[in-house]
């Protein structure tokens, strides 16, 4: 039902989505190092992975110093902390779960929420971030990601890599789940954006 004003929870105005966010429970941590920028688009995805799974947690990137509730969470024992960004020295997301259970720590993927010249420079200026080990991803399938141009092959929105992360450690129908809500969000946004009701096809 149209509203004076957008839903507070998913910010549409005619296509309240909220009723179809999954419920994604996984033994990790997801924690979203987010660059400023993009707490003012509305085409984020990260915060759909944070409505999605308990365990995740948004922290803002500052240049000049880490967020203290990330810090906290790297400087957990009990969590095994890695960065999601592909290099010559990264490792996959399965052997970041195999050391996890031989350490009996919980594996926290960190995740840079931006766009992929944003999360390039994020790394680069923040000398924290690399002493994090680096972990990297082999997608199953190419992103359905529609709502941001240009686009590169191979780059995935923020909601996809975590689909994908937990995809590969074993939650293939948790994954599907995550896909199929934004490939519907996609369309729903779509509509809302054009001030109208969503009609499916």
């Amino acid at each position: 039902m149209a509203t004076e004003s957008p839903c507070p929870n998913c910010g549409l105005k005619f296509n309240c989505i909220c009723s179809s966010i999954p419920n994604i429970n996984v033994n990790a941590h997801f924690a979203l190092l987010t660059h400023e920028n993009e707490q003012h688009r509305d085409t984020n995805t990260g915060q759909w992975l944070m409505k999605s799974l308990p365990h995740c947690s948004i922290h803002i990137w500052q240049r000049k110093s880490p967020c203290e509730r990330l810090m906290a969470l790297i400087e957990d024992e009990k969590y095994l902390p890695v960065l999601l960004f592909p290099s010559d020295h990264s490792i996959s997301v399965e052997i970041t779960q195999t050391n996890a259970n031989q350490q009996s720590r919980i594996p926290l993927f960190i995740i840079l929420d931006s766009t992929w010249q944003e999360a390039s420079k994020m790394l680069r200026k923040s000398a924290w971030l690399k002493e994090i080990p680096l972990v990297h991803l082999t997608p199953k399938q190419a992103s359905v990601y529609q709502l941001r141009k240009n686009q590169n092959d191979g780059h995935l929105c923020t909601l996809e890599v975590g689909a994908e992360v937990i995809r590969e450690l074993g939650g293939n129908h948790q994954a599907d789940l995550l896909i199929e809500f934004l490939t519907h969000y996609m369309q729903v946004f779509q509509a809302d954006k054009s001030g109208h009701f969503y009609q499916p096809n």
